[in-house]
């Protein structure tokens, strides 16, 4: 049995939706598996056993006719039982018309529905702590009737040899072992999924002034200066407990070093689910015009906490679009006081600290 599973979005979602391989793997242990995902995803899927080939689409396959027909005829070639559409767009769909496959699972969602033999609800709302991103994923398995016990937790593999690294890392800069290490999701992919930087800075302080641990920021090289912004802004004593070189020099570097780290807490995106998927808990800061029910996964209030806007002002968003409410996302964010947060944040920091 040949399966194909499509995912041609970003980090975050190329996770959750691994979940997908790893329960067939479970369900049909013969069975091959195959992931067609963006290049620039692939560091986390390292290492995942329940995945046979990874399937590149890259820029290319989006800009150029032929070079999407020929890998659309590859994968006709491979002539797959099972295509799983987790995404659900013309690309995709196109390719799961032309693979030939006797079996196609996608969501029941838009016009191009029709094109697949299964098609499942597309939920809207989460019903259970797992969040709305799992559960739809879950979804598509549904028509498979799998006799397995589903495994919904999203999973990252580190090498010894890349804990090794982080460890050496560690001990380059000279982090203090005596003391529990925070990661910072410092920045947000946007400036619409960042929480504002005077805003952060005073978090920072906040965890620093009141426990004794290390800090490490992640931000991308390209955000440097905003994060530098932060770092100058932050008291001295605050500055003495971060470690604001210590970066990854690529994304499976980067995993390593967030394995080495005790708990993360801040915006919403990558690194959050790549810190869910190695077990560490997590405190999300999430954008106004995000749904929170969609991305805020297996959030029990203890191991996972995440706030939204909302949670404090619950009628203030209720009509507003999701256009609306990322076009006016700065006067949003500003109503999302520090001070709305320190409780919260203070309970977690206990559990994971004490």
């Amino acid at each position: 049995m040949k399966i194909l599973v499509i995912q041609q979005k970003m980090i975050g979602d190329v996770l959750a939706s691994s979940i997908i391989c790893n329960n067939l793997c479970k369900a049909y242990p013969e069975a091959q598996i195959d992931y067609l995902v963006y290049k620039e995803t692939i560091p986390v899927l390292k290492g995942n056993t329940s995945i046979d080939n990874i399937i590149l689409f890259e820029e290319e396959h989006k800009k150029n006719k032929t070079k999407f027909l020929n890998l659309a005829l590859k994968i006709r070639a491979t002539k797959y039982d099972l295509v799983i559409d987790a995404y659900l767009n013309l690309e995709s769909a196109l390719i799961v018309f032309l693979s030939g496959a006797k079996r196609t699972i996608s969501y029941k969602k838009n016009f191009l529905s029709f094109l697949y033999t299964d098609k499942v609800y597309f939920a809207t709302s989460p019903e259970t702590q797992m969040g709305l991103a799992i559960e739809r994923r879950f979804s598509l398995l549904n028509p498979l009737n799998l006799e397995i016990s589903i495994d919904p937790y999203p999973k990252l593999f580190v090498t010894a040899e890349e804990n090794q690294k982080a460890s050496t890392l560690f001990n380059k800069h000279q982090i203090n072992r005596q003391r529990k290490t925070i990661m910072i999701s410092l920045l947000g992919s946007e400036n619409a999924k960042t929480y504002p930087l005077n805003y952060m800075t005073q978090i920072i302080d906040y965890i620093a002034t009141n426990n004794d641990v290390n800090i490490i920021f992640n931000y991308f090289p390209k955000q440097i200066n905003d994060a530098r912004k932060i770092f100058d802004a932050c008291s001295i004593s605050t500055k003495e407990k971060i470690y604001f070189d210590l970066l990854g020099d690529d994304l499976r570097t980067f995993i390593a070093l967030l394995n080495q780290c005790d708990l993360v807490i801040g915006n919403d995106g990558g690194a959050i689910n790549m810190a869910k998927a190695l077990n560490k808990p997590t405190y999300t800061i999430f954008s106004p015009w995000i749904d929170k029910e969609s991305w805020s996964t297996f959030d029990d209030g203890i191991i996972n906490k995440a706030i939204h806007l909302k949670d404090f002002y619950p009628k203030l968003l209720t009509n507003k679009s999701r256009k609306e409410r990322k076009k006016n996302y700065a006067h949003y964010y500003n109503l999302l006081k520090p001070s709305l947060i320190f409780e919260s944040l203070t309970n977690f920091l206990n559990i994971h600290l004490h």
